[in-house]
C-alpha cells in the first residue's frame, strides 16, 4: 500500500474530507515534476559534483498558486542561472485548472442551455454557478472566433459547398437569421469549414462578400462550387472565381419538382428525373433529360422548361466518376447543418450574435479536427485526375 492509499484510508476511517488528501498529493506531484524537469534540463542531480563549473546551475524558485477543483496548490517553479529553462508542467500564466471550463464548453457545444449547465455543475460539485458565470466561462472562446475567421486557407480546393441555415438570435427582438456556411474539400480529400457569416436573410450579395473573404485568406483556386441555385449566386461566384465551374444541387431540383406536380405523379416523375444524374456519362444524362422533358412537357411545362434551360445540371460529369455522387448535391453540407440545428433546438434562441458565433465556431473546429485527416469517399481514387485538372487550369 503506497502513501497515497494509506492517507485516503486514514481519512475515510477518521471521516475526514478526502479532498485535502488529493490536494496535498497533487501539490507534491506537480512540484516533483517541476524539479525533475530542471534536473533533466541541466543533466545532473542536485548537489552532484558534475554540476560544478558546468556553465549553468540551479537558481532557486518562484512560487505560484494554481486553483484546482481540489483546492489551491502552492507551486514552486525552479529557475536556472542562465534563464534558459522553460518548464512544461504548468502552462505559462496559467492560474486555474481548466477542467471545469472544458466541461462547460463541451456541454455548450452539445446545445445544453446555460441554466441546465449551472444546475448540473451544482449537482456534480456542490457549488452554485449562475447562468451568467457559466456564460462568462464560454467567453474564453472569443479569441478562437477571431483566429478561426482570420486563419489562412489552402490555395486549392476541388470543390466548395455553399448553403445557409436559419437559427434564432436576439437583437432587439428574436428572429431567425441566415447562417451562411462554406465547406471545402482539398486535393487530398480532406474537408474543412472554410468560412461563415450571419445576416438577416440569404442573398447573393452576402455570398459574394464571403467568397471574397475566402480569396483574401489564400483560397486562390476552386474547381467547382455547389449550391442550391439561389438566384444570382452564379454571378457572385464567377465575379470572384471566374475560372471556377458551378453545379446546381440536383436533389434540390428534385424537391422543387415535387412541389409543382400532383401527389399521384410525384414518385414517377422524380424517378424519371433521377435517371438524369444517375447516367453513365453526360451524353446519357442529356438523353435522359430530353426524354424526361418530352414525356412531361404537356402536363407540366413549368417543370420541364426551367430544367431544359438550366446550364448547370451536368457539370459534375466532367469530374472523375468516383466523386460524382459527392458533387451533384449539397447533401454533405446539409447533413452538417442538420447536426448544428439539432444542438440549437434546446436553446430556442441565442441572446446575441456573439453567443451564436461562439457556439458555431465550437462546432466548426470540432468538424475540422475530425475530418482533417480523413479522405472523403471517392477522392482517393480521383487524386491523379484532379491534380491534372488543376494543372490544366493553370
Amino acid at each position: 500500500m503506497n502513501q497515497f492509499t494509506t492517507d485516503i484510508v486514514e481519512a475515510l476511517v477518521k471521516k475526514q474530507d478526502i479532498t485535502e488528501v488529493f490536494r496535498s498529493h497533487l501539490e507534491t506531484a506537480v512540484n516533483t515534476l517541476l524539479a525533475t524537469e530542471l534536473t533533466a534540463f541541466l543533466d545532473y542531480e542536485k548537489y552532484d559534483r558534475l554540476g560544478f563549473n558546468s556553465g549553468n546551475s540551479r537558481n532557486g524558485a518562484y512560487s505560484r498558486t494554481l486553483h484546482t477543483e481540489y483546492g489551491d496548490l502552492e507551486i514552486n517553479i525552479p529557475r536556472d542561472r542562465n534563464g534558459e529553462f522553460k518548464q512544461q508542467t504548468v502552462m505559462p500564466y496559467q492560474r486555474t485548472n481548466d477542467t471545469l471550463e472544458s466541461f462547460v464548453i463541451h456541454m455548450f457545444q452539445k446545445g445544453v442551455t446555460m441554466s441546465e449547465i449551472s444546475d448540473l455543475i451544482e449537482k456534480m460539485y456542490g457549488h452554485h454557478y449562475t447562468p451568467q458565470t457559466i456564460s462568462n466561462m464560454t467567453k474564453a472562446m472569443t479569441e478562437q472566433i477571431e483566429a478561426f475567421r482570420q486563419r489562412a486557407l489552402s490555395s486549392r480546393y476541388v470543390c466548395v459547398y455553399l448553403d445557409a441555415t436559419y437559427i434564432a438570435v436576439k437583437r432587439e427582438t428574436v428572429s431567425k437569421e441566415a447562417v451562411y456556411l462554406a465547406v471545402g474539400i482539398r486535393e487530398d480529400g480532406s474537408k474543412e469549414v472554410l468560412a461563415y457569416t450571419i445576416a438577416p436573410t440569404e442573398s447573393a450579395f452576402v455570398w459574394k462578400e464571403l467568397l471574397l473573404d475566402l480569396k483574401d485568406r489564400g483560397a486562390e483556386e476552386v474547381l467547382l462550387f455547389i449550391s442550391d441555385g439561389l438566384k444570382g449566386i452564379t454571378d457572385s461566384i464567377f465575379s470572384v472565381y471566374p475560372d471556377a465551374r458551378y453545379q446546381t444541387c440536383l436533389v434540390h431540383l428534385s424537391r422543387t419538382i415535387t412541389h409543382k406536380v400532383r401527389v399521384a405523379d410525384r414518385a414517377e416523375i422524380c424517378g424519371d428525373f433521377k435517371a438524369v444524374y444517375r447516367a453513365e456519362s453526360a451524353e446519357d444524362g442529356q438523353k435522359a433529360l430530353d426524354s424526361f422533358c418530352s414525356k412531361w412537357q404537356a402536363a407540366y411545362p413549368k417543370v420541364t422548361k426551367p430544367l431544359a434551360e438550366n446550364p448547370y445540371i451536368f457539370t459534375f460529369y466532367s469530374f472523375p466518376k468516383s466523386i460524382w455522387r459527392s458533387l451533384y448535391s449539397t447533401n454533405l453540407i446539409e447533413s452538417f447543418n442538420k447536426q448544428i440545428k439539432k444542438y440549437t433546438k434546446r436553446k430556442e434562441q441565442f441572446p446575441h450574435e456573439e453567443a451564436l458565433e461562439r457556439f458555431l465556431v465550437s462546432q466548426f473546429e470540432d468538424y475540422n479536427q475530425r475530418f482533417a485527416v480523413r479522405c472523403h469517399i471517392g477522392f482517393d481514387q480521383a487524386r491523379a485526375e484532379l491534380a491534372a485538372m488543376f494543372k490544366t487550369a493553370d
